[in-house]
């Protein structure tokens, strides 16, 4: 059974990836952005003002937080860029890991 140490840690690792899956907006764009049509080529900023009904300043405020999180990245082309999903799941990974000790410390505690 994992420490109620290594938990925090882990929460704590995980938390900016929470809190960039936590929130409407961005989990719009995370769809958008997996929409088989445009997996391989992107997004802009201007295609994901059309999905969200957000401007573009808010889109780009989202995208970054989503960047951060190592979610989101972007490639240019001349001036535009596009914005897709980025295939590290590490975060994904450690998600799991936590989300599974919480679930073996719940269970033992019932078992009690």
């Amino acid at each position: 059974m994992p420490s109620l140490i290594k938990l925090k840690h882990e929460f704590t690792q995980s938390s900016d990836f929470l809190v960039a899956l936590g929130d409407q907006k961005r989990q719009t764009i995370i769809i958008a952005l997996l929409d088989e049509k445009v997996v391989h080529q992107g997004l802009q900023v201007t295609d994901l003002v059309g999905v969200t009904g957000l401007s573009r300043p808010a889109v780009s405020h989202h995208l970054k937080i989503l960047r951060d999180a190592k979610l989101v990245d972007y490639r240019r082309e001349g001036t535009k860029n596009f914005y897709y999903l980025t295939h590290d799941t590490t975060a994904i990974d450690q998600l799991k890991t936590l989300l599974d000790h919480v679930m073996e410390i719940m269970t033992c505690n019932q078992q009690l």
